[in-house]
């Protein structure tokens, strides 16, 4: 009997990391909730509650895609039926992604327009709304312009000079660094807080949300200038930079609608709802 594989797909070794992501999660998750409800963990508490099951996951993160390189870069195991799969999983996670948003913007149209029983003007009184065409505006020309940087690597990658591609990967990586220093520095001086009311919460989830998946892009992209500078990616063979670069063009977009309804059209002027209330 011939060892030789008959098929193109690339059965998979047993492996003991998606044991140990599903224990993360629950780790996590535990941490979180007992956290967030200010009751102390086998007498840990505070924000420390957290930070065994985030490391567990990014421990898990590194080891998992650390295999799946070397199924791809090593054991040449990801055939054009495997790189098929793995784009289509890219493309329905960027899917579910959008779902994610479209709660987080259903929840800010409810009230902002008017929908919500409960609110009487948008943006509520006593809220100081952040100037749109300051840091937003100013974080809105970076990551376009990181959009344009990330597609120059690209090009580079398609032309087979990595170490080109590597640059604009960093450059690229640099602006999203920026991107998050300007929005730290606005919910710093913002005026509200997280539990200020509907137009805060709602405001704080959709940002920072958006803000998290810049932090996880921005590090999705080093790891692809670290592998590019090694010489991982081919012409015809880069799904990992496809990944990174597709997810980073969706974070572009996010953050479009984002500055256009949440800090610009639905931030001001101040409507009111009396009629919305029987008023």
């Amino acid at each position: 009997m011939s060892a030789q594989a008959k098929h193109p797909y690339h059965m998979v070794n047993p492996s003991p990391w998606p044991a140990l992501g599903a224990f993360s999660g629950l780790v996590t998750a535990v941490g979180a909730v007992t956290y967030f409800h200010k009751v102390p963990i086998l007498g840990i508490s505070g924000i420390a509650q957290v930070l065994p099951g985030l490391f567990l996951v990014i421990l898990t993160m590194i080891l998992w895609w650390r295999d799946v390189i070397n199924e791809s870069v090593k054991q040449h195991a990801h055939t054009e039926v495997v790189a098929h799969g793995l784009r289509m999983g890219m493309v329905l996670f960027i899917v579910s992604e959008v779902m994610f948003f479209f709660a987080f913007f259903w929840a800010f149209f409810h009230n902002a327009l008017g929908f919500s029983t409960s609110t009487l003007q948008w943006p509520p009184a006593g809220i100081a709304v952040l100037d749109a065409w300051e840091i937003p505006f100013y974080n809105t020309v970076i990551l376009l312009t990181s959009g344009g940087t990330v597609t120059r690597a690209h090009m580079y990658v398609e032309e087979g000079n990595n170490k080109l591609a590597a640059r604009w990967l960093f450059i690229t990586a640099a602006l999203g660094a920026i991107f998050l220093s300007a929005q730290a520095y606005e919910y710093i001086h913002a005026s509200y807080k997280l539990s200020d009311g509907i137009y805060p919460s709602t405001f704080y989830l959709a940002t920072g949300f958006h803000g998290f998946h810049v932090f996880v892009g921005t590090v999705f992209l080093i790891v692809c200038g670290f592998r590019a500078a090694n010489g991982h990616f081919t012409a015809h063979k880069h799904i990992g930079f496809q990944a990174a670069a597709w997810y980073w063009h969706f974070v572009d977009v996010v953050w479009l609608f984002l500055f256009t309804w949440v800090y610009w059209i639905l931030g001001l002027p101040v409507r009111h709802f009396a009629t919305a209330v029987g008023g």
